[in-house]
């Protein structure tokens, strides 16, 4: 497998930049060497190089730190709405903040605030809304207080039938 691996990769790398005519010759040699079928050998061949198994794959992040803490910022002045109703009113959000000096961003800043979709305000603003979150309050029902304090229900009235007259 390692010999296989090693021969896809050199070969690869040499298919994915040759021409039509040169693709053709180097995948005819490749089918006689490996014996893959030729649709299979196309695919193999076309791969980029994978990463080495345990290596996760690393995406080049889009927004960075600048555009999260100011996402934040008028997230927390739009009184903490959903990632829908925040894109539709962030173009005005962030024009009246700079207006009034509130904010300051840069062009870059400004121009992925403005082009971010709904889904990615809300991935971004996860960690910022579950610190956010205040758990529910509880009050304790059994607290000596509560217990001094006669409540009526409707079954211990004790009003007499209707119809009922005292002498």
């Amino acid at each position: 497998m390692t010999t296989r691996r090693e021969l896809i990769e050199a070969v690869g790398a040499r298919y994915r930049g040759a021409g039509r005519d040169q693709k053709k010759e180097i995948l005819d040699e490749f089918v006689k060497v490996t014996g893959f079928h030729r649709k299979h050998a196309i695919r193999v061949l076309k791969e980029s190089p994978r990463l080495k198994s345990g290596e996760p794959r690393q995406r080049a992040r889009i927004y960075d730190e600048a555009v999260r803490q100011a996402l934040t910022i008028l997230w927390e002045a739009a009184d903490r709405i959903c990632g829908k109703r925040l894109q539709q009113v962030i173009a005005g959000l962030v024009d009246a903040m700079e207006r009034h000096g509130h904010l300051r961003l840069d062009a870059a800043v400004r121009e992925s605030l403005l082009s971010m979709s709904a889904a990615t305000m809300d991935r971004l603003l996860t960690n910022v809304r579950g610190m956010a979150k205040q758990g529910r309050r509880r009050t304790m029902i059994n607290t000596p207080l509560r217990k001094s304090i006669a409540v009526r229900t409707f079954g211990d009235w004790n009003d007499p039938c209707p119809g009922f007259f005292w002498c």
